[in-house]
């Protein structure tokens, strides 16, 4: 009896204040919505939430990786014009983090070396052919002439900062709900069997850097081996542009790289 008089009182005191109804009202629907809205684009429904654990598996193996060779490969946009696709033999040691890199066909000869902590911080550059007349070049890794001819830094070189962009990219458009994801079980790249992971997104959002994202990890090894990211098509229909293209094959974890594999002094290098 007392709770049915509360409930009269109440109704009565809504009807004599109108507008204190309406905002009572605004606010009810506001939170159903933020729940609904939630419940349909939380980090447990949301369709990246498979994409992202299958990443950071990929991740987890690769963070157990303390050295590697490797042949490289990149195809970049860089200043909105695609850049002939390049390739390069590679060592690569996570602690210090050390990169060595000798270019295969694009800027052919070319060395680069860097080791975290060392050379000022720089990255030493030695050109082949004519151009090895000037000597070793310093150059900060983030120095204009560097990016120049990249989108990254060499410090972001490696299997596991490649997988962490893409899982770093994934887990902000998870604030948004319109994204598809396929996933490709019996794919194969450079004859490598491998499952690729692709995301892709129907309408266009500043918050979207990529249209389109593939994350290729290798069947065997659970390694990233590739990631390819194209923009948004420019016309309705178009084809997507490739952005950037990252691929590692003939890759040999079983190896111990030692400080003379980073350093100029090496005999077998052209410094």
């Amino acid at each position: 009896m007392r709770k049915q008089n509360q409930e009269k009182r109440l109704q009565s005191f809504y009807f004599q204040h109108p507008l204190l109804w309406g905002i009572a009202t605004a606010m009810l629907i506001s939170f159903c919505w933020n729940a609904s809205s939630s419940t349909a684009y939380g980090a447990k429904t949301h369709p990246l939430t498979p994409a992202v654990k299958v990443a950071k598996r990929s991740l987890k193996a690769a963070r157990k990786v303390d050295a590697f060779t490797a042949n490289f490969s990149k195809w970049e946009m860089v200043g909105g014009k695609l850049l002939p696709k390049s390739s390069m033999a590679m060592k690569w040691r996570a602690k210090p983090l050390s990169v060595y890199f000798k270019f295969q066909n694009i800027h052919k000869g070319r060395e680069v070396i860097y080791v975290e902590g060392k050379n000022d911080g720089n990255l030493l550059v030695h050109e082949a052919g004519i151009k090895s007349i000037v000597g070793t070049l310093s150059f900060a890794p983030t120095a204009k002439r560097v990016m120049s001819e990249t989108r990254y830094p060499i410090t972001r070189s490696g299997l596991t900062k490649m997988v962490e962009g893409v899982i770093e990219q994934w887990e902000k458009e998870m604030d948004y709900g319109d994204v598809k994801v396929k996933y490709y079980k019996n794919a194969k790249l450079n004859g490598r069997a491998c499952r690729v992971v692709e995301t892709f997104h129907p309408t266009r959002r500043k918050e979207f850097a990529f249209y389109k994202t593939r994350l290729y990890i290798d069947a065997k090894t659970i390694l990233p081996i590739c990631v390819q990211q194209y923009a948004f098509p420019v016309s309705k229909g178009g084809k997507p542009p490739l952005v950037e293209e990252y691929q590692y094959f003939n890759i040999k974890t079983d190896v111990e790289l030692k400080d003379i594999d980073f350093d100029k002094g090496n005999p077998a290098y052209g410094f």
